[in-house]
């Protein structure tokens, strides 16, 4: 892991693939402690930091309003912000999301899997704490900083709750084990 320290918007830069990854947290904090030591497990990846205490300007540009909070840029762009802390490999999975090699138990390429969340959600963080245990990797989008997302899952779905889990274009509604294990091969316990 690398971490560059920032203290202004220019000092940013778009990754080669057009993404960016910006911590935005408290030092001394234990979950922006917790955060920031996760991160820095993930191998092979580079995020901006940002350090509250000190910069007290650029949360208010990416839609940040709590701390500690993970933006993901694309092209410049908020694509998504993560809150709060996420294991290592969550943290991974997220960067990394490419090279996840989990296939279904048919030996075929996983299904695309996103997780529609809020922060405050506890079943989201069920949701999101049951695919990693399962190896499943997703992408999480957070509907309560991203309207667009939000109306998108509407759209797909005629529902507003959270947590909603799409798989290969078929919603799932809620928490619900047994649709996810169904839906994404995963062996029932």
């Amino acid at each position: 892991m690398e971490f560059i320290p920032v203290r202004k918007k220019e000092d940013i830069k778009s990754g080669k693939d057009g993404k960016t990854y910006i911590l935005f947290y408290k030092k001394g904090t234990p979950n922006s402690d917790c955060a920031y030591d996760n991160l820095a497990r993930v191998k092979d990846a580079k995020v901006y930091t940002v350090d509250v205490n000190n910069v007290r300007d650029l949360h208010q540009i990416y839609g940040v309003n709590s701390v500690p909070s993970l933006v993901i840029l694309k092209n410049g762009k908020v694509q998504n912000i993560v809150k709060g802390c996420q294991t290592d490999n969550y943290f991974s999975q997220l960067i990394h999301e490419e090279a996840s090699s989990y296939t279904s138990g048919e030996g075929k390429p996983q299904k695309r899997v996103v997780v529609y969340t809020t922060p405050t959600c506890p079943y989201c963080t069920k949701v999101k704490q049951y695919l990693t245990k399962h190896g499943i990797k997703f992408t999480e989008v957070d509907v309560a900083s991203n309207p667009v997302a939000a109306q998108e899952m509407v759209r797909k779905s005629g529902q507003r709750g959270v947590p909603q889990t799409e798989v290969g274009g078929h919603m799932i509604i809620g928490f619900d084990t047994q649709k996810l294990s169904r839906t994404l091969n995963i062996p029932t316990e």
